[in-house]
C-alpha cells in the first residue's frame, strides 16, 4: 500500500502550502468576479445624460420620442437619461444633414444619431450611427420607444384608440418557475438557474487546472533534482503516479466540499436557492471521475517533459478542453437536450463540464447520468492505467521530449 502513503504525504504537503490557503479564498472570488462583474457592469445605470442626435425625415417622431424618452428612462429624479438634438432641416438635403452629423460624432459632441426616413411607418427600418455601435442599451431602448409611437400612429391612421390599445398591450411579468421529476415547483429565475450551473463548471475548470499543473510540476522538481530515482528506490513507478493523483484528487475534493459548503451557507442565508445537496451531490460524483481522467492524462503527457516551459504548454492544450463547455454554456442553458449537446456529453473529455453544467438547468435521464457516469470512470480508470505504463518509462527519461508515436509505444509494451 505504498501509493496511499505518497498519497498521504502529496495530500499533506500540498495543503499546508501557501498557494493552496490562497488558491481557496481567492478563486471563489474570481469566480464571483467573472460571473457577477460583467452582469452588474451591464446593469449598470448612466451617471450623467446621453447627448443623441435625430434626422427625422417625417418631422413627426421627435416631439414624441423626446417626451416617452424621458418619462421611461431618468437618471435619479432630477435629470432625463437620454437628451434628444434635432438634427433636421427641411432645407437640407440628407447628405448634407448627415455630413454635419458624422462631424458632431467625431467631435464627441453627441453620442450618435438616429436617422428615420420618410417610408419608415411602411418599412419600419431607421438607422443608427456612432463611434460605438456597440452601446446595445441605448439602441434597444430607442428602438422599442420609437417602435410604439410608430404602432400608434399606424392605429390612430384607422381610426382606432391608441390610448386604449395601449391600456390592452400593457407589459406582463412572467414568473419563471421550476418543475422537477416528481411534479414539484420552485420559482427559479434565468440568472440563479445560469449561475447555479456556471460556478459548478468554472470551479471544475479552475481546480483542473491548478491541480494539473501542481502534478506536473512535482514530477519535473523530482526529475530536476534526481529525487526520483530515490524514491523509485523504495516504491514502484506505479505507486508513485497513483499516489500522486490520489493525493491531488484528495486536494481537489477537500477544495471541492469546502466550496459546496460556503455555497449552500450562502444560498440558505440568502433565500437564493443556488444550490442544492442534490445537484452538488451528483455533481461531485462527475468531479471526482473528471479529476482522475484529467490527472491522468496529465501525467501521461506531463511525466515526459523536463522544462516548465513544456509543462506550461501541456497544461495550456489539456485545459483548452475545459474552456469549450464555457464557451456554450448559453446555448446549453437554453436546450439542454440538444442533440449535440448530449452527443457532446458522451465525449468523455466533455462529459464532466457538460453533465454539471446540464444538472442545474434541466436534470437529465437517469439512464443518462448512469451511463456518462459509467463511461467516464471506464474512460478514467483506461487512461490512469496506459498513463502507468508511460509514466514508469518516461519518469526517467531525460533530453528530448518522446514524439506521441513514442508514447502509444510504451503503452503497448508488456
Amino acid at each position: 500500500m505504498k501509493y496511499l502513503e505518497v498519497a498521504k504525504w502529496e495530500f499533506l504537503e500540498k495543503v499546508k502550502s501557501k498557494a493552496f490557503i490562497i488558491s481557496l479564498v481567492l478563486m471563489p472570488f474570481i469566480m464571483v468576479l467573472f460571473g457577477v462583474l460583467p452582469g452588474v457592469l451591464a446593469s449598470k445605470q448612466d451617471d450623467k445624460p446621453s447627448l443623441v442626435g435625430m434626422i427625422d425625415e417625417t418631422n413627426e417622431l421627435v416631439a414624441p420620442l423626446s417626451k416617452r424618452l424621458d418619462e421611461k428612462y431618468r437618471i435619479g429624479r432630477e435629470r432625463p437619461n437620454y437628451i434628444i438634438r434635432n438634427l433636421t432641416s427641411r432645407d437640407q438635403p440628407f447628405e448634407s444633414l448627415k455630413k454635419g452629423a458624422n462631424t458632431l460624432v467625431a467631435e464627441g459632441e453627441i453620442e450618435g444619431y438616429f436617422h428615420i426616413p420618410k417610408t419608415v411607418f411602411d418599412s419600419g427600418k431607421v438607422d443608427y450611427r456612432a463611434k460605438n455601435v456597440g452601446n446595445v442599451r441605448l439602441q434597444e431602448r430607442f428602438s422599442r420607444t420609437i417602435e410604439e409611437i410608430i404602432v400608434g400612429k399606424r392605429f390612430a391612421a384607422r381610426g382606432l384608440d391608441t390610448a386604449m390599445i395601449k391600456k390592452l398591450m400593457a407589459d406582463i411579468d412572467i414568473r419563471s418557475i421550476k418543475v422537477n421529476d416528481r411534479g414539484e415547483e420552485k420559482e427559479s429565475g434565468f440568472l440563479e438557474t445560469f449561475f447555479s450551473a456556471y460556478i459548478v463548471i468554472m470551479m471544475l475548470m479552475f481546480l483542473i487546472m491548478t491541480s494539473g499543473q501542481m502534478l506536473i510540476r512535482s514530477v519535473i522538481e523530482e526529475k530536476s533534482n534526481r529525487v526520483i530515482e530515490v524514491l523509485l528506490s523504495s516504491c514502484s513507478a506505479k505507486d508513485l503516479m497513483t499516489g500522486k493523483i490520489l493525493g491531488l484528487s484528495g486536494l481537489g475534493i477537500l477544495q471541492m466540499l469546502i466550496w459546496g459548503v460556503i455555497g449552500l451557507a450562502v444560498s440558505m442565508k440568502t433565500s437564493a436557492s443556488l444550490f442544492t445537496p442534490e445537484y452538488l451531490l451528483i455533481s461531485l460524483v462527475y468531479f471526482i471521475l473528471g479529476y482522475l481522467l484529467y490527472s491522468a492524462i496529465f501525467v501521461a503527457l506531463g511525466s515526459p517533459v523536463t522544462t516548465e516551459q513544456e509543462a506550461q504548454q501541456i497544461t495550456t492544450y489539456v485545459s483548452l478542453m475545459l474552456v469549450l463547455p464555457i464557451v456554450l454554456a448559453m446555448p446549453a442553458m437554453m436546450n439542454p437536450d440538444a442533440w449535440w449537446i448530449r452527443v457532446m456529453s458522451f465525449i468523455p473529455l466533455f462529459t464532466p463540464s457538460f453533465m454539471v453544467l446540464r444538472i442545474p438547468i434541466q436534470m437529465p435521464p437517469t439512464w443518462e447520468l448512469l451511463s456518462t457516469m459509467a463511461l467516464l470512470a471506464v474512460s478514467a480508470f483506461g487512461m490512469m492505467w496506459a498513463a502507468g505504463k508511460i509514466f514508469r518509462i518516461a519518469i526517467l527519461v531525460y533530453g528530448k521530449r518522446p514524439t506521441f508515436a513514442k508514447l502509444f509505444q510504451w503503452v503497448r509494451e508488456e
